[in-house]
C-alpha cells in the first residue's frame, strides 16, 4: 500500500500492493508551492511516510493545536469568533521524511516541520493550493483514508500528473517523449517505433510542472500493454510507477482480466514489483532484448 500526492493535480491517490488504485480524493497543498525549507511555507517534495496517527475515534471538525485536541469543534460561527486560525480538524497523519538532505533532517526535515496530512473545514476550497505547507483534506475523505492507512504507510509527493486519453488528444505529448527516448537515445528505427495500434490505444501522458511531457505509456484493447518511456531526466522519480498504476487502472475499468507486455529486459524487475511474471525465453525485438511478462488484472 502506498500513497501519491500530485501538486499539479492537487489530488491524493491511495494505491494497494500490486499497484492498483483503492481511491482518490481532492486536496489543497501549500499556496507557495513544493519547497522543503524550513520557514518557506511550501509541501516538502519526494519519498515519506506517515510516522504517526492522532485522533482515532474524534468526532469530525474537532480541532486541533500541537496534534492534541483542544475540546473544541469547529463552526462557522466558531470560526469567525476566531478569525485567523490555521484550521487543523478531525484527524492527523504526521509525515516523516525519506530521503536525508531532501526531506530529513536539518532544516528540511519533513516530521519537524510539522508537515500533515490533515482535516479541514468543509468550506476550504479543495482542487486548488491554499495551505501553509500541510496536505489538507476534506473531513470525511480524512476520516476514510486514516482508517485504510496504518503508520509507516509510504507517501510519495510529487510535482507533476498523469492524464489518460486517445490518441487524438495525446499523440503530440506521448510522440515528444517516445521519439527521444525510444528513437534517439535507445536507436529504435522510426518505421518501428510508429504503428497503427496508436489510434486504438489508451494513452496515458505524464506532464511535469510546466505542463511538458515527460512521460508516456499505452494499453491496447487486447490487453497489451507498450511504448512505457520516461526522460532520463525523470527517472528515478517514480514517473514511471505513476503511469504504469495509471495503466492498470484503465485496464481494469475497461474490464481487461489479462495484461501482457513485452519488457526489456533490463526492466523486468520494475515490472516484477506489480505481480508480472515470465514467459518464455528472452528474445530480441529492435535489437534490444526483451522477456514477455503477464498478469491477471
Amino acid at each position: 500500500m502506498h500513497i501519491r500526492v500530485s501538486l499539479p493535480a492537487q489530488t491524493l491517490e491511495l494505491f494497494d500492493a500490486r499497484g492498483m488504485l483503492m481511491a482518490s480524493y481532492p486536496v489543497s497543498t501549500a499556496r507557495n508551492g513544493a519547497g522543503e525549507q524550513r520557514g518557506s511555507y511550501r509541501t516538502p517534495l519526494g519519498k515519506h511516510l506517515i510516522r504517526a496517527k492522532v485522533g482515532s475515534g474524534a468526532t469530525a471538525n474537532t480541532v486541533f493545536v500541537k496534534r492534541r485536541p483542544t475540546g473544541e469543534i469547529w463552526t462557522p460561527e466558531f470560526a469567525a469568533a476566531h478569525p485567523g486560525r490555521d484550521w487543523i480538524l478531525t484527524r492527523i497523519l504526521w509525515l516523516s521524511g525519506r530521503e536525508r538532505g531532501k526531506n530529513r533532517l536539518g532544516d528540511v526535515d519533513t516530521m519537524r516541520r510539522f508537515i500533515y496530512i490533515h482535516g479541514c473545514p468543509d468550506t476550504v476550497p479543495m482542487g486548488m493550493p491554499g495551505s501553509i505547507g500541510c496536505i489538507r483534506m476534506r473531513n470525511a475523505d480524512i476520516i476514510d483514508l486514516f482508517d485504510r492507512v496504518p503508520p509507516y504507510t509510504p507517501v510519495e509527493i510529487v510535482d507533476y500528473r498523469v492524464e489518460s486519453g486517445d490518441w487524438a488528444s495525446l499523440g503530440a505529448a506521448a510522440m515528444t517523449v517516445r521519439e527521444r527516448v525510444f528513437i534517439k537515445e535507445q536507436g529504435v528505427p522510426t518505421e518501428i517505433e510508429r504503428d497503427a495500434n496508436d489510434k486504438t490505444c489508451r494513452h496515458v501522458v505524464a506532464f511535469g510542472p510546466n505542463d511538458e511531457p515527460i512521460g508516456t505509456g499505452r494499453l491496447l484493447p487486447d490487453g497489451h500493454i507498450g511504448r512505457l518511456a520516461v526522460l532520463k531526466k525523470w527517472r528515478g522519480k517514480g514517473v514511471g510507477a505513476a503511469l504504469f498504476e495509471c495503466l492498470l487502472q484503465l485496464a481494469r475499468e475497461a474490464g481487461i482480466s489479462h495484461l501482457e507486455l513485452n519488457a526489456q529486459t533490463p526492466a523486468a524487475g520494475f515490472y516484477a514489483r506489480y505481480g508480472f511474471v515470465t514467459q518464455g525465453a528472452e528474445f530480441y525485438e529492435a535489437g534490444l532484448p526483451h522477456i514477455t511478462m503477464a498478469r491477471a488484472v
